[in-house]
């Protein structure tokens, strides 16, 4: 039995409508992820095309289908254009407009000689396309979350079939020229993938853009605002089977900072804390966790032993060689340094960071702008023995204007 299309054309314009609104209330509560606004206006545009498609009521009327396909394509291009950047984060206009336009022109062209039937079929490969388009950007962004992704992009891809199976039953068919609205199995098939395809796209999309609100979030909460480098949320959350067991902590403090801020300024002292992070960051794996403990104390987890001991030294000698000029005079800053490594697989973070501050209290102790490591244990050979490493030349610890 064949389905009321009026109820269908109700259905489809009804989902798109509460999509588009929903879409659109949740850019405007952030107004910051510009594809919400773009599918929302892309979906407002297909709404207007399913109105005027349905619009022809028992009686067949040309130009009302034209202009809804020519709304219809337009609205799917829109929907591309912002597919493109919640899957990519890029702006795609060129490529939408091209297609947008790919489309466009052979199915006025048609509508435009007297062949409705051909403008039609052009007019549903085109929309095809745009589906198309959008499936292969969630399949290339599936990474990040796969399920999601390739769910929409198999949505996406099924609807895109139910369009082309539309055109080739008209191309199948010989319909060059109609006078009725297509009424067959494809379109049957076409408009019940659009309602489901739509209801799930909307839904999925929904969930992944919520999923990005979170972990931004997290990320936030977890991020040091002035240096961008993880704050001790980040470090202390971790779980302890979280931790390799060949780990080493760097704990490392710039000397003398009070003295940076009281002499030079807080914005001064705000520059230094950047470039010693942007140091640490030069320094360290991607494994690697760089993290803020608060003022002037840093602190790097690393998954290898053998490493702490070189890549603090790198730091601590870069960090000395560094000038900052300001209308204040120059700064010539050092850091000291106290390293732990893990003893034993039960051993938490926290212990961890408490032996390297008191590595850290060694190196102050010792004259300041130094790297002292603390208790190696048997297990870890691989570090030098417990020592302190010695600045390159002593008339380096104490410049005219150092702090």
């Amino acid at each position: 039995m064949p389905l009321d299309q009026l109820s269908i054309f109700s259905a489809i314009g009804l989902s798109s409508a509460a999509l588009a609104l929903t879409l659109f209330v949740s850019w405007m509560v952030g107004r910051s992820d510009a594809y919400l606004l773009t599918w929302s206006i892309g979906l407002a545009v297909i709404v207007v095309g399913v109105v005027l498609f349905a619009g022809f009521g028992d009686s067949y009327n040309a130009g009302l289908q034209l202009a809804s396909f020519l709304l219809l394509i337009c609205g799917f291009g829109l929907v591309y254009a912002g597919s493109a950047q919640f899957c990519s984060e890029r702006s795609r206009w060129s490529c939408a407009i091209r297609a947008t336009a790919a489309g466009l022109l052979p199915t006025l062209g048609a509508f435009a000689l007297g062949f409705s039937g051909a403008g039609t079929i052009a007019a549903n490969l085109a929309i095809a396309l745009l589906l198309a388009l959008n499936a292969y950007e969630y399949w290339n962004a599936r990474n990040e979350a796969a399920l999601l992704m390739v769910s929409n992009a198999v949505l996406y891809l099924i609807t895109a079939i139910s369009f082309v199976a539309c055109a080739c039953v008209l191309a199948w068919h010989g319909q060059l020229v109609l006078d009725a609205r297509p009424s067959n199995w494809a379109e049957e098939f076409n408009a019940i993938a659009i309602i489901i395809g739509l209801t799930g796209i909307g839904a999925l999309s929904l969930t992944i853009h919520q999923t990005r609100i979170a972990n931004r979030h997290r990320s936030e909460s977890m991020t040091d605002p002035l240096t961008g480098l993880h704050n001790r949320r980040a470090l202390f959350g971790r779980r302890t089977d979280d931790v390799a067991r060949e780990a080493a902590v760097v704990v490392m403090d710039l000397d003398h900072f009070k003295a940076i801020n009281d002499r030079f300024g807080h914005a001064a002292g705000d520059r230094v804390l950047r470039a010693f992070a942007e140091i640490i960051l030069s320094n360290i794996r991607a494994s690697d966790l760089a993290v803020r403990l608060g003022g002037e104390e840093f602190c790097v987890l690393l998954s290898d032993i053998g490493a702490a001991a070189a890549m603090a030294e790198r730091i601590r000698s870069q960090f000395e060689a560094k000038t900052f000029v300001t209308p204040a005079g120059a700064i010539r800053a050092t850091v000291s340094a106290g390293i732990a490594v893990r003893s034993s697989d039960a051993e938490t973070v926290q212990a961890m960071v408490d032996r390297a501050d008191m590595a850290l209290y060694q190196a102050k102790e010792a004259g300041r702008n130094r790297v002292h490591i603390f208790g190696v244990p048997c297990a870890a050979r691989s570090v030098e023995a417990p020592r302190a490493i010695e600045p390159a030349s002593p008339e380096k610890i104490s410049p005219p204007l150092s702090v």
